[in-house]
């Protein structure tokens, strides 16, 4: 008789806050924020670098298997969620209703921005949970701070140059678009830096509660394996 693959009701709730984040964060995208005269970014960089926060806990108490299997679903989620809003777009509306323009501009993507957010997130997330883990077997468990932060400088440093370089790059001054790598980059390390001593509360009560502390060893970092049923 197979024995029969179990997920807690744990792992499952934080796949679905997980993946809720990056709904979210692909969605206040298209707001800009004016944090000084000089420096603007993203609204999403409120809550995108959590994300990278979830990955890292994923990754640390169940493993790199089971971080991949949760980055591809977000990545599904995201595929679907840009499609869903396209059709909607798309769809004739009545006469008198009058925010169709408004609704395109906030739901609606480019291919190139949608092309970037894709591939930005894909390499920082595998990256990030690459190093983390890798990290993880190098410091025998010890010095979590060091194994997040690491792999954070990483894994945003992937997706801040990914992202900005295909959507923007040659449709402003190349200083400016620098600018914003830079702004963008040292934004999301420190609030992952700043969110470390939660990152270890949050490790250590989910370890206590789940039984679980996964280590790496000997296993191929084979990105694009999908689990099997």
């Amino acid at each position: 008789m197979q024995e029969e693959k179990k997920v807690s009701k744990l792992f499952m709730m934080i796949g679905i806050v997980y993946v809720t984040c990056l709904l979210l964060s692909n969605l206040i995208a298209g707001k800009m924020w004016a944090v000084t005269s000089n420096i603007t970014l993203p609204a999403a960089v409120i809550l995108f670098p959590i994300t990278y926060i979830f990955g890292d806990i994923f990754t640390e108490v169940y493993g790199f298997k089971k971080a991949r299997t949760l980055i591809w679903l977000g990545f599904a989620c995201s595929f679907f969620a840009v499609i869903i809003y396209l059709i909607t777009i798309a769809l004739p509306h009545p006469g008198y209703w009058e925010n169709q323009d408004a609704y395109a501009i906030v739901m609606g993507t480019t291919p190139r921005v949608a092309i970037a957010s894709f591939i930005g997130y894909l390499f920082g997330e595998f990256s990030n949970s690459i190093v983390l883990s890798k990290l993880k077997v190098a410091t025998k468990g010890k010095k979590l701070w060091v194994r997040t932060i690491l792999s954070s400088v990483v894994g945003e440093g992937f997706d801040s140059v990914i992202f900005i370089m295909i959507s923007f790059w040659g449709t402003m001054d190349n200083s400016v678009v620098l600018q914003m790598i830079l702004f963008q980059y040292l934004f999301k390390v420190c609030y992952e830096i700043i969110f470390t001593p939660a990152t270890y509360g949050i490790v250590n009560w989910i370890k206590r509660k789940e039984g679980v502390d996964t280590f790496d060893y000997d296993i191929k970092y084979n990105i694009l394996k999908l689990p099997t049923p």
